[in-house]
């Protein structure tokens, strides 16, 4: 195969950061195709510090420009970067640019109970129909609702926010940038009237200085920092502004036709919805707890938060630290060898947000629900990878009936889909088929832009094709055991929407 253009990645999860190098290639018929090489991968760690959670953002930096070294030192000849993170969170600027500390981690709880004060002072469904989005304790609003409340003298003195994807790109470039699919998780972006929401920020006592007007996916933010190359040894790279939130760049790589389709983005989070063209800012969708984000391509993405994989990780995590180490594929062996649908639980009980004690909240969500409490690891995680699936079958049913769609199947990218367990559960509890692929959909959907930046790939159906044509896809058909249906009464009986 013959090597042509090169990307770089830097796609940011919330426990771990990887770089990972693009090339668009020739096979031996002419055609192109992506190929990916991930050459480096770090932690990314919460850090508590007195009574607030806080992201080590300079750590990430570091880790970056390791990952910009290690390109070049590889031989690679990257043209482009670009950051792709989790969404809400951001970081303060002073008059001189300089960062106002450590950013706080979306789990920490200075947030809490402020989303009730909010409605109370705004109205649930006007905030609704200004922004979209569901109603989130972590969102951006909230944190800087809780800021103003504390009397936090970042706020008076700060001059910019910038979101994490742009914070970082900003400690490299020395460029301040917004970009569109991260500004829309604030809640405090209008996409009725495409711009910043500067009365309710006003209601609130916000500064609305703070903000920057959004660029789109595929703007070409600026060039490395002349002390950046300067200290890694490399040449001039561009920056571009990918679709900076992780989910809206997996959603990219969804390699879907042009008919309307579902999609699942599955990993620490899970994302369950599907593509439009406009926002749907009606009662129904606020309702069921749906929130529009704003999509590469000129989209919209109406979907579902789902709390996801954050719950096994957590029973991981919390048996590691008892001396019992299992890896996840022991555990999903351990789960499939446990008796179905033993035990239920709602993921997306508020319980199961905050880290700690995860295994004993499940065993009291089942003890109060009246079922037979699990003990053993297997059945655990069985019962969370089966209450999942069951929760993804809710989500899809509700996006049928606000889009009035019918979905043949669903597409499932991300890391989660490495848990074939979890893709079988899924497809059965639906009743249809799973297309699962790729697993790298957040750095592979960051790449795409880069491409689309550089002229590479035309639009967004251009690149989707591309994805299509270079990476496998697995398909889980479901199976005819009416047991999940009898489960799925149960789980709705559980009450939430």
């Amino acid at each position: 195969m013959t090597t042509g253009t090169t990307v770089l990645a830097f796609d940011m999860g919330a426990s771990s950061g990887r770089a990972l190098i693009g090339r668009l290639a020739n096979d031996s018929e002419g055609k192109r195709k992506l190929e990916v090489s991930e050459i480096h991968r770090f932690p990314n760690h919460a850090i508590q510090v007195g009574k607030h959670l806080h992201w080590d953002t300079l750590r990430l930096l570091h880790e970056m420009k390791k990952g910009i070294r290690l390109a070049f030192q590889n031989g690679y000849e990257p043209s482009t970067f670009g950051v792709d993170t989790w969404g809400v969170d951001f970081g303060l600027l002073d008059a001189n640019g300089e960062l106002l500390g450590n950013p706080y981690h979306y789990r920490d709880s200075h947030t809490d109970g402020l989303i009730e004060e909010v409605n109370g002072l705004i109205g649930q469904e006007a905030l609704f129909r200004q922004s979209g989005l569901q109603f989130m304790p972590f969102n951006t609003l909230y944190q800087l609702y809780a800021m103003k409340k504390a009397a936090s003298p970042k706020l008076d003195v700060a001059q910019t926010l910038l979101l994490t994807p742009d914070l970082l790109t900003y400690l490299l470039t020395g460029v301040k940038s917004c970009e569109f699919t991260m500004a829309t998780t604030t809640q405090l972006y209008d996409p009725g009237t495409q711009s910043w929401n500067v009365e309710l920020m006003e209601k609130l006592g916000i500064p609305s200085r703070l903000f920057l007007n959004p660029v789109h996916p595929g703007t070409i933010v600026g060039p490395l920092a002349p002390e950046v190359m300067a200290e890694l040894g490399v040449p001039a790279m561009q920056a571009v502004a990918v679709g900076t939130h992780d989910t809206e760049s997996a959603i990219a790589a969804v390699p879907a036709g042009d008919e309307p389709f579902a999609f699942l983005v599955c990993g620490t989070w899970s994302l369950l919805g599907t593509e439009m063209s406009q926002p749907l800012l009606t009662t129904e969708t606020m309702e069921l707890e749906f929130s529009n984000e704003g999509g590469v391509g000129g989209t919209y993405q109406l979907l579902k938060n789902i709390m996801g994989l954050w719950i096994l990780q957590e029973c991981k995590r919390e048996w590691d630290e008892k001396g019992n180490e299992l890896s996840f594929p022991e555990l999903v062996r351990l789960a499939e060898q446990a008796a179905p649908f033993r035990s239920l639980i709602h993921p997306d009980d508020p319980r199961f947000f905050a880290p700690g004690g995860m295994v004993d909240k499940i065993r009291s969500f089942c003890e109060e629900t009246n079922q037979p409490i699990p003990e053993s690891e297997g059945e655990i995680i069985r019962c969370i990878l089966e209450s999942l699936a069951l929760r993804y079958r809710q989500a899809l049913e509700q996006a049928e009936m606000l889009t009035d769609k019918r979905y043949g199947g669903l597409h499932m990218v991300g890391g989660g889909i490495q848990n074939e367990l979890l893709c079988r559960f899924t497809a059965n509890a639906l009743g249809k088929p799973v297309w699962a692929g790729p697993i790298e959909a957040s750095a592979i959907g960051n790449m795409l832009m880069q491409l689309v930046a550089l002229g590479e790939c035309k639009d967004l159906q251009e690149a989707r094709r591309l994805v299509a044509d270079s990476f496998p896809i697995s398909v889980y058909e479901p199976s005819t055991d009416a047991n999940w249906s009898a489960a799925y009464e149960k789980f709705v009986g559980f009450g939430r929407v």
